[in-house]
């Protein structure tokens, strides 16, 4: 083998060779499996090719450590990807050197469909019953957010194709009080709505945009009995605070209950 094709050999090689170092210590830093690191890899390749995602205003307020509540408006079975793929992006546009899954409260039966039932195992997701009668969704989002995770929540509860948000959910503002945890809305523009299918959206090319606001202060709060009335205003406060985030309007719970 000439001289020039042995350098180009071996100079390929250690470029793989590096290229295989960072990977392996990406990993073992962010303390994922490799599914959930692979997924993320696609999600940062996929992401900004097919949807264009920016975010703005600043470029992510989550914490590197600690636990946190992210609520976000549902236009698209999108959403999740949206919310993660810039979310190790500081203010001053240095990434973070920890990566961190966000578990969000999925509907029960996305979890149980193949392939899908795989990526939100690796993406630690929490089956809901759409009925709303069981717990155990939100006593097991209380004990991660407790042990320091990171828990994402669509508080309208189902995709909402208007421009303002519908009416909260108050098991948002039951979560937020009970584990006492940093709140942030993030509010997605432009994600892909479903139309022949749920997965149609995943293949639409489009522009989306992304906004975090800043952490939602409830401490005035702590304390208080979680009876209804608390339990509404506080979730008024937060679609408020989501609301202003991505400059829509929303449907307050008292409207709803003086009707």
């Amino acid at each position: 083998m000439p001289d020039t094709e042995l350098i180009a050999v071996l100079t390929l090689v250690f470029y793989l060779a590096v290229v295989t170092w960072l990977v392996l210590r990406s990993v073992r830093d962010a303390g994922w499996d490799w599914g959930a690191w692979f997924l993320y890899a696609v999600a940062r390749v996929y992401g900004p090719g097919m949807f264009h995602c920016r975010t703005l205003n600043p470029p992510c307020p989550i914490p590197e450590e600690g636990p946190a509540l992210i609520v976000v408006n549902h236009r698209s079975p999108t959403d999740p990807i949206m919310v993660w793929l810039n979310h190790h992006i500081r203010r001053d546009g240095r990434p973070h050197r920890q990566m961190r899954i966000i578990g969000f409260l999925t509907a029960a039966e996305y979890c149980n469909l193949p392939g899908i039932g795989w990526i939100c195992r690796k993406m630690h997701s929490i089956p809901v019953q759409r009925n709303g009668q069981d717990m155990g969704p939100t006593r097991e989002a209380l004990r991660r957010l407790k042990s320091g995770q990171v828990v994402g929540i669509f508080p309208e509860g189902r995709i909402n194709p208007a421009r303002d948000l519908t009416e909260g959910n108050q098991g948002v503002a039951f979560l937020a009080l009970k584990s006492q945890v940093p709140v942030y809305p993030v509010f997605i523009e432009g994600a892909p709505r479903p139309s022949v299918s749920m997965v149609t959206p995943f293949i639409k090319r489009c522009r989306v945009t992304v906004k975090y606001g800043e952490s939602v202060d409830l401490s005035s709060y702590y304390g208080r009995k979680l009876s209804p009335g608390i339990l509404a205003e506080v979730t008024d406060l937060l679609m408020s605070r989501l609301a202003e985030t991505g400059g829509v309007g929303f449907t307050a719970v008292e409207q709803r209950t003086e009707e």
